[in-house]
């Protein structure tokens, strides 16, 4: 599997390889201010399977394009969390195995019946 994305204005892009270990939403305050909706859904690799090009900024952990603002992924020393909305096609296929922050979910969302769910990280 080789997934690529980049952010809006496509003056960053990056490609990853190979399939996710986890596949989450998320509905963290953070997650739901830098997002702009009720939660975010991503995906993590092992950073080795990651390249990326162009100018990015970072704050808090969270990596985005500093022309257009569009919100990319987190880089980790081991691994990257890529946002599902900056892949150019929609990944079907990965499905959501866990929910974290689940005490902030909101109530008119569907509960996904596979997913593990965690009221914080569960780390």
């Amino acid at each position: 599997m080789i997934l690529v994305g980049g952010c809006l204005c496509g003056a960053v892009r990056y490609q990853v390889d190979g399939e996710p270990f986890r596949v989450g939403l998320c509905h963290c305050a953070d997650c739901r201010k830098e997002s702009g909706s009720s939660f975010s859904s991503f995906a993590h690799w092992p950073r080795d399977t990651f390249t990326y090009s162009g100018e990015i900024s970072t704050y808090a952990g969270r990596s985005f394009c500093p022309r257009c603002g569009g919100r990319l992924f987190c880089l980790n020393d081991n691994d990257v969390e890529i946002r599902f909305g900056s892949l150019d096609k929609a990944p079907t296929d990965l499905v959501p195995e866990m929910e974290v922050w689940t005490k902030r979910r909101e109530k008119w969302l569907p509960v996904i019946q596979s997913t593990k769910r965690f009221d914080e990280d569960p780390t």
